[in-house]
C-alpha cells in the first residue's frame, strides 16, 4: 500500500485524478480490515458467511457421520439446518423455507407471457421487466422478505457480495488510467535520458502490479461467488414453489396445466415441457450468464466514461467528437449485422431438454426397454434428438461467421485506425502544439535544445499515454459489444427463467366444492361427480366424454370398497379424484373428506393420524436407505418424533411377509437403489408396509397386490382391517370381494355408467344363488356332452384309417377334409366341457 501512502511518488496527475486513487485505496484498507487479511483463508472465509452462513464444526466417529447421513436435517425453529459431514467434521447450514405469504405476494408480479414473446425474446421493455421481477422479486431480497413493501436490500448478502464485486470493477477502472499515465511517464523519462526518473518511474511500475493483479484476482473470485449465490437463491425459490403440498401439487400437475396468457388467443395444452431442464441447465446458465455479463456491462462502461474523461483533456473539442463519432458507426454496424442470440439461445435450451429427457428415460426405464430388447430403437430416438440439437448448434455457428467476421474488423482495425488518427490530433493542430510547449525560437541556442528536447518528451509521453487510453478504449468498446450478445443469449434464457416462475405460480390450485350438508362428517362422501381427464380436449377443440358420470358415492369407517371392471373404464381416474389429485367436474359436484385426527388411536404414536394414503400399482422406491424407503414419505426426523422403534418397523416387515429384507440387504441403514433391488411382488408389499406404519383411516390400494400371491394378498387384507383402516381397492381379482362390504363397478364403453351393490346383502345372495342355478344346469349336460366326445373321437378314428388306405386317391381329400370338421367339432366341446 505504498503507492497510495505517498502522494509525492504518484504520476504527474491533477488532484481530482488522484481523488479516485485514494478511495480505491480506502476500500482495499476496509477490505483488508473486514477479511482479517488478504489470505485465501480469510477470503474464503467471508465468501462462505456470504453464502450459507457456516455453523460450528465438531469431529464426527464413522457411525455418527452414518447417522448423519441418515438424518440430513435438524429443526430449528421455523428453519431446517442441513447436517453437511466434511473430512469427520459437520457444517450446520441453516435454510429458511420461503413463507407461501411470500408466493401469495409474488404472484401479481409474475403474470404469462404472450407466445409471441415466449418464443422471441428480445431486448425490450418486456425483458427489463422480467429481469427486473426476477432481480427485486427473488434472488436479490434478504431470504427474511415476507414480499410486502419495499424490500430492505442493504440486510441482502447478494447485494454485498454485489458491492464488493463493484468495487473491485471500479478499482480496476481507476488502476488502469494509473498505469497508462504511468507508462507515459516512463518513456518521456527514457526519450529525455533521465535515469534517475527511469528508474522511479520503474519502482512505482512494480509496486502498481501488486493491487492491480490483486484487483483481477478478486474480481474473477466475487464473480463466481455472485453467480453461486444467484444459482442457490433462485433455486431454493423454484424448489419451495415447485415441490408444493396439496392443494397445489405444481410439481404433479405444471406438465399437463392448460394455461392462456391475458390478452392471448393461443393456449398452452401441454403445459411446461421438460421442467427439469428448466430447474437445473437453465437456472446455472442464467445464474452465470448474469453474473457475467454484470462485470461485462459495468467495467467497460466505467472504462468508456472514464477513458472518454481522460482523452477529451488531450484531443480537444475536435478529437472528442471524432471519438463520439466512432462510437456512433460502432454501434450502428454492429447493430445491424447482430442476429437474433436470445431466441437462439432459447431453442438451443429446449432442444437440450429434449435431449437429457431422452436420456433420463432410458435409464429409468432400462429393464423394461432390455426385456424388449429395444436398445436400437431407443437408439434411434436419442439420436433424432441429439442430431436436432447439433443442427441447431452448426446453424448458430454459421450464423456467427458473418457476424463475428464484421465485429472483428470493426472492433480491432477500425478502432486502430481511428486511435491513430485521433493520437494525431494534438500534435497536427496548432492550440494543441502550444498546449505541448512549443513557443517561438528563443535567441539563446541552448535553450531553443532544451526547449525542443522537452517538445519531444511530451509529445512522447502524451502519445503513450493517448495510445494506451485508447486501446483500453477499443477493448471497452469491444467487450461491450460482445457483451449485446450475452445480452441477447440472457435475454432467451430470462424469458424461459421468467416461464417457468410465472407458470409454477399462475398455476391455479386444486378446488373442489365442499358438500353442504354432510351424513358422516368422518366419511368419504361424493356427490354428482363427473370423472373426466383434466384439460382433456381433443384436436377440434371438443371436451372428451367422461369416464364415469355423475358419480354419487359415501365409505364410512369399516364399510370396505372395491372399485372393478374392465381396463380402460376409469377405475384409477376415481382413486386420483378421491386422493384430490384431479378435480371434480360436473354441475353440482361435491366431495367431502375427513380431516385428519389430531389424536392418533395408537397412545404410543403421537402423530395425527392421516386420513387417505395411496398405494399405486407401480411401487415409488425412493434412494435411500432401507428404512427411509419403509417410512416414506416420512423423514428420518419424522421417525425419531413418532417413538417408533427398528422393532415396531421389523414387526411391519413381518406382516406384509418381508422380515428377512433386512438381513439380507445388510441392514436398515443401507443405501441402494431398491428400484432394481427388489423384485416386483417385493415392491408391492414394502408399499403395503407404508399404510401399516401410517395408519391411514382409509388406504386406497390400485392393483398394488397383482405381483403377489392369493395367500398372502388375503393375510396382508386382514391385518390391514385389523389395524382400522377401510380399504379402498381397485382390481379385477374375484378373490378380494369377500374383503369388502361395497362394489361399484364401471361399465364403462364410453357410457359413463356405474353401478354401487353392497356385498353379503340379500340382492346380492340371490344373485350368486342364480349364477349357481345357472352352472348347476350346466354341470347336467356334462354326461351328454361326454358322449358325444367319444362317438366323434371314434369317428374321427375311423375316418382317419380310411384316408391311410387310400392315400393318393381323390376322395382323400375330402375325406381328409370331413376328419377336420369332426376334429373341429369335437375341440369345440371339449372347451364347453371345460367351461
Amino acid at each position: 500500500m505504498a503507492i497510495f501512502s505517498k502522494p509525492s511518488r504518484l504520476p504527474d496527475i491533477s488532484q481530482a485524478q488522484r481523488r479516485p486513487l485514494i478511495l480505491a485505496a480506502l476500500v482495499l484498507l476496509l477490505l483488508r480490515s473486514r477479511l482479517g487479511g488478504l489470505g485465501k483463508e480469510g477470503i474464503d472465509a467471508v465468501s462462505s458467511r456470504l453464502l450459507r452462513g457456516k455453523g460450528p464444526a465438531k469431529k464426527l466417529s464413522a457411525e455418527e457421520n452414518l447417522q448423519v447421513l441418515q438424518k440430513i436435517y435438524e429443526k430449528n425453529g421455523d428453519a431446517e439446518v442441513l447436517l453437511v459431514p466434511y473430512r469427520d467434521r459437520i457444517t450446520k447450514v441453516p435454510i429458511r423455507p420461503i413463507p407461501q405469504e411470500k408466493f401469495a405476494n409474488d404472484k401479481k408480479h409474475f403474470p404469462l407471457l404472450p407466445q409471441s414473446v415466449q418464443k422471441k425474446p428480445n431486448i425490450d421493455l418486456s425483458f427489463l421487466k422480467q429481469l427486473r421481477a426476477l432481480l427485486l422479486r427473488i434472488v436479490l431480497p434478504p431470504p427474511s422478505w415476507d414480499g410486502k413493501g419495499r424490500s430492505p436490500l442493504w440486510r441482502s448478502r447478494e447485494v454485498g457480495v454485489l458491492t464488493l464485486h463493484s468495487a473491485f470493477l471500479i478499482l480496476r477502472t481507476v488502476l488502469s488510467i494509473l498505469v497508462a499515465r504511468l507508462d507515459g511517464r516512463i518513456v518521456r523519462d527514457l526519450v529525455k535520458a533521465d535515469g534517475k526518473g527511469f528508474m522511479k518511474g520503474l519502482g512505482l511500475w512494480f509496486l502498481l502490479a501488486i493491487p492491480s493483479t490483486y484487483t483481477n484476482s478478486m474480481i474473477r473470485h466475487f464473480q463466481s461467488i455472485l453467480s453461486l449465490s444467484l444459482r442457490t437463491r433462485l433455486t431454493r425459490y423454484v424448489h419451495d414453489l415447485y415441490l408444493s403440498a396439496y392443494p397445489d401439487l405444481r410439481y404433479y400437475r405444471v406438465s399437463s396445466h392448460s394455461s392462456t396468457a391475458e390478452g392471448e388467443h393461443e393456449t398452452n395444452h401441454g403445459g411446461l415441457d421438460g421442467v427439469e431442464q428448466y430447474i437445473t441447465a437453465d437456472v446455472e446458465s442464467w445464474a452465470a450468464s448474469l453474473s457475467g455479463l454484470y462485470g461485462n456491462l459495468l467495467k467497460p462502461s466505467l472504462d468508456m466514461l472514464l477513458f472518454t474523461s481522460q482523452l477529451s483533456r488531450s484531443l480537444g473539442v475536435r478529437g472528442t467528437a471524432l471519438l463520439f463519432l466512432n462510437y456512433y458507426a460502432t454501434v450502428a454496424i454492429l447493430r445491424a449485422v447482430t442476429p437474433a442470440f436470445g431466441r437462439l439461445a432459447s431453442v438451443e435450451a429446449r432442444l437440450e431438454g429434449e435431449y437429457r429427457r431422452g436420456m433420463g428415460r432410458v435409464g429409468r426405464e432400462s429393464e423394461e426397454v432390455a426385456f424388449y430388447n429395444g436398445g436400437h430403437r431407443e437408439k434411434d430416438i436419442l439420436t433424432k434428438a441429439y442430431l436436432r440439437l447439433i443442427k441447431h448448434v452448426n446453424s448458430i455457428y454459421k450464423i456467427r461467421i458473418a457476424y463475428e467476421w464484421t465485429e472483428d474488423y470493426v472492433i480491432k482495425y477500425l478502432w486502430s485506425a481511428a486511435g491513430y488518427a485521433l493520437i494525431a490530433v494534438p500534435i497536427l493542430f496548432t492550440r494543441a502544439k502550444r498546449s505541448l510547449g512549443i513557443q517561438a525560437s528563443p535567441s539563446d541556442e541552448a535553450r531553443e535544445r532544451a526547449s525542443r528536447d522537452e517538445a519531444v518528451a511530451g509529445r512522447t509521453e502524451t502519445y503513450i499515454s493517448n495510445r494506451r487510453l485508447l486501446l483500453s478504449l477499443a477493448d471497452a468498446g469491444g467487450r461491450l459489444m460482445y457483451a449485446y450478445k450475452d445480452l441477447l443469449e440472457l435475454a432467451g434464457l430470462t424469458t424461459r427463467i421468467y416461464t417457468l416462475v410465472s407458470t409454477l405460480h399462475q398455476l391455479p390450485p386444486l378446488q373442489t366444492p365442499e358438500i353442504d350438508v354432510v351424513e358422516d362428517p368422518e366419511a368419504i362422501q361424493l356427490k354428482n361427480v363427473d370423472v373426466r381427464v383434466p384439460g382433456g380436449i381433443d384436436e377440434d377443440g371438443i371436451q372428451e366424454m367422461d369416464l364415469v358420470s355423475g358419480l354419487n358415492l359415501t365409505i364410512r369407517p369399516g364399510e370396505h370398497l372395491m372399485i372393478t371392471g374392465s381396463n380402460g373404464v376409469g377405475k384409477s381416474a376415481v382413486a386420483r379424484v378421491l386422493a384430490g389429485l384431479w378435480p371434480a367436474f360436473g354441475e353440482g359436484a361435491a366431495i367431502h373428506r375427513p380431516a385428519d385426527s389430531p389424536v392418533n388411536d395408537d397412545p404410543s404414536d403421537p402423530r395425527p393420524r392421516p386420513t387417505l394414503f395411496v398405494v399405486p400399482q407401480r411401487s415409488y422406491m425412493v434412494t435411500g436407505s432401507l428404512l427411509e424407503n419403509i417410512i416414506y414419505p416420512d423423514t428420518y426426523n419424522d421417525f425419531l418424533k413418532s417413538g417408533k422403534t427398528e422393532e415396531d418397523l421389523q414387526a411391519i416387515l413381518e406382516s406384509v411377509f418381508l422380515g428377512y429384507l433386512k438381513e439380507r440387504e445388510g441392514g436398515w441403514l443401507t443405501r441402494k437403489e431398491w428400484r432394481d433391488v427388489l423384485s416386483g411382488g417385493e415392491k408391492q408389499r414394502l408399499g403395503l408396509a407404508r399404510v401399516f406404519y401410517r395408519r391411514p383411516k382409509f388406504a386406497i390400494l390400485d392393483e398394488c397386490t397383482s405381483a403377489v400371491s392369493s395367500d398372502v394378498e388375503g393375510r396382508m387384507y386382514e391385518s390391514a382391517k385389523a389395524l382400522g383402516i377401510t380399504l379402498i381397492t381397485i382390481s379385477l381379482r374375484p378373490s378380494l370381494m369377500k374383503y369388502h362390504t361395497q362394489l361399484l363397478t364401471l361399465n364403462g364403453e364410453g357410457t359413463g355408467r356405474w353401478s354401487l351393490t353392497r356385498l353379503g346383502t340379500a340382492e346380492e345372495r340371490l344373485s350368486v344363488g342364480r349364477e349357481i342355478a345357472l352352472l348347476e344346469q350346466k354341470l347336467a349336460d356334462v354326461e351328454k356332452w361326454e358322449k358325444r366326445v367319444a362317438e366323434l373321437e371314434h369317428m374321427l378314428g375311423a375316418e382317419s384309417f380310411e384316408a391311410a388306405e387310400h392315400d393318393g386317391d381323390h376322395d382323400s381329400v375330402s375325406e381328409v377334409g370331413a376328419g377336420s370338421e369332426n376334429g373341429s367339432e369335437v375341440a369345440i366341446t371339449e372347451s364347453m366341457l371345460q367351461e
